[in-house]
């Protein structure tokens, strides 16, 4: 689950292109919670696209903490909750992934991992209708993100 209604739609880059789109009814909405790849577009290596690595700006009022994204392992019940004082979250699911990363013994292919990262909407500093991510001399920046784990039975 992630507490957006929008997202940011982007170029063959991944370069925000400046709009905020509603998720209702496409692949994007994880207002309630879904299995990751139960909607996914999927890859097309030609074209490098598919899968997710996008921005959701978050439901949010004020600045102060709140639930971002919540994410179930059903056969374990582990449970990760992402709590953030920023306006946006990325979520990315291993696009990149082609099987040539090992670890441990084991190779990761593509989208057999995600990132939720908390932050504010990429390339904000050329998009004027985005919010300003301009910090002034003597200005302070202070932003918080939590991730909590836990376990549902």
């Amino acid at each position: 689950m992630i507490d957006a209604d929008k997202y940011l739609p982007v170029d063959s880059t991944l370069i925000p292109l400046g709009k905020l789109d509603p998720v209702k009814d496409t692949p994007f909405d994880f207002t309630k919670p879904k299995a990751i790849g139960a909607d996914m577009v999927p890859f097309d290596p030609k074209k490098e696209t598919g899968g997710y690595d996008h921005c959701w700006v978050l439901n949010r009022k004020g600045d102060s903490l709140v639930l971002a994204a919540r994410v179930v392992e059903p056969t374990s019940g582990r449970v990760m909750e992402v709590y953030t004082t920023q306006p946006a979250i990325q979520f990315y699911v291993g696009n990149f992934l082609d099987g040539t990363i090992e670890a441990g013994g084991k190779t990761y292919p593509r989208h057999s991992a995600f990132c939720l990262e908390t932050q504010h909407y990429p390339d904000s500093p050329n998009q004027k209708e985005f919010p300003s991510t301009v910090l002034k001399p003597g200005e302070t920046y202070k932003q918080s993100t939590v991730h909590k784990f836990s376990v549902q039975k």
